[in-house]
């Protein structure tokens, strides 16, 4: 019997996984995908009884970082089972098939599997010349249309993917576009970032194959669980912007603080990701907990939103007066309630101590 004919419980019974192990992984899902525990053996099932299935990943105007970011998942390695839960059975940088061979195994997939693989897609379209992007002689759209067909659903894994990212950037030389201004017809799930949180990635794939659906999305094709809230209220530096306390330059007091970094182009506040819940590197940290402004990068266009070193106020992201005027008053509602606290702490330090009473003078208190 192939590993493709195996199911999930048998691959990692056959990879020595514990039964103890496999239930902590499914409890672990369950929880970053928001899911009640009552979920988990439900969850188990699904998973154990799936055959392996096919996930075809293609990678078009990108930089590689998205693989990179999946590919540093911590161990013991959630991630890991997730990649014996699939079938890998295409992907330019992790695959070790090169050239013919590569690409026959890509046919091959989509022949054994068509109507149930998985694609998933990092880096955008080019649309202005085919030649700017092109694998074995094809070009990325053609690619993107033909493997398209055959899928059950599409992830799109990254900026560039979900929204055309940096290539689609002012000027927009190569005329990039994003997966979903092209396929119109197949369930898409958008899983922007640059680079997206490696958990966030294999969530998204668990929940499909546990449930043969995708999760819950916002109006922009997130899943709601992990980019329903943004970054700026689970931010562990908003008590200092609540407070007033910025950081004016990155290397003054305020900053070696830890204070908040809204001035300095911060864009927590207009930013929907889990940045600062499941961070990156084994959870190790996230831009703002290495002392950088969140540049946005999981919002449409984040490139072209002005500068990544001007507070929201005065930066063009803010298309209208509505959210500027909005972060202009939450800067001066905390400047003013950091000063009123100071003012009453100042006031209180100055004032006498007032005078204890004296139970023993007072005729009322006596026996």
């Amino acid at each position: 019997m192939t590993d493709r004919e195996l199911t999930l419980g048998e691959q990692l019974q056959a990879r020595g996984v514990s039964r103890r192990a496999f239930m902590k992984y499914c409890a672990t899902t369950a929880s970053l995908l928001a899911l009640p525990p009552a979920l988990v053996p439900q969850i188990a099932h699904a998973l154990e009884t799936q055959r392996r299935p096919s996930v075809i990943w293609l990678s078009f105007q990108e930089c590689t970082g998205c693989t990179e970011s999946i590919t540093r998942a911590h161990s013991p390695s959630i991630e890991s089972m997730i990649f014996d839960a699939i079938s890998l059975d295409y992907h330019h940088t992790l695959q070790a098939a090169s050239g013919h061979a590569a690409e026959a195994a890509r046919e091959k997939a989509m022949k054994d599997n068509w109507g149930k693989y998985l694609v998933l897609v990092d880096g955008s379209i080019p649309m202005g010349n085919m030649g700017f992007s092109t694998t074995a002689g094809e070009s990325n759209l053609d690619t993107l249309k033909r493997v398209a067909e055959g899928a059950a659903a599409i992830v799109s894994i990254g900026t560039c993917a979900a929204f055309g990212g940096i290539p689609h950037a002012n000027p927009n030389p190569t005329g990039a576009v994003s997966v979903s201004d092209i396929i119109k017809n197949k369930p898409i799930v958008n899983i922007p970032g640059c680079p997206p949180i490696a958990a966030v990635m294999t969530s998204v794939l668990t929940h499909y194959i546990a449930f043969g659906k995708l999760p819950e999305l916002d109006h922009l094709g997130r899943p709601k669980v992990f980019y329903g809230q943004n970054i700026h209220d689970r931010c562990y530096r908003r008590p200092f912007y609540e407070r007033g306390q910025f950081a004016e330059t990155f290397d003054d007091e305020g900053a070696r603080q830890g204070w908040c970094l809204y001035k300095l182009g911060c864009k927590g506040p207009t930013t929907y990701n889990a940045c600062a819940v499941l961070k990156w590197n084994e959870g190790t940290s996230f831009p703002i907990e290495a002392g950088h402004g969140c540049l946005g990068c999981s919002e449409p266009d984040f490139w072209d939103a002005g500068s990544f070193y001007k507070p929201l106020s005065q930066s063009t992201r803010l298309d209208t007066r509505t959210v500027a005027i909005a972060a202009a008053v939450g800067v001066a509602v905390g400047v003013g309630a950091g000063a009123a606290g100071r003012a009453v702490q100042k006031s209180a330090r100055a004032a006498p101590a007032a005078p204890k009473p004296d139970v023993q003078s007072t005729p009322e208190n006596a026996p």
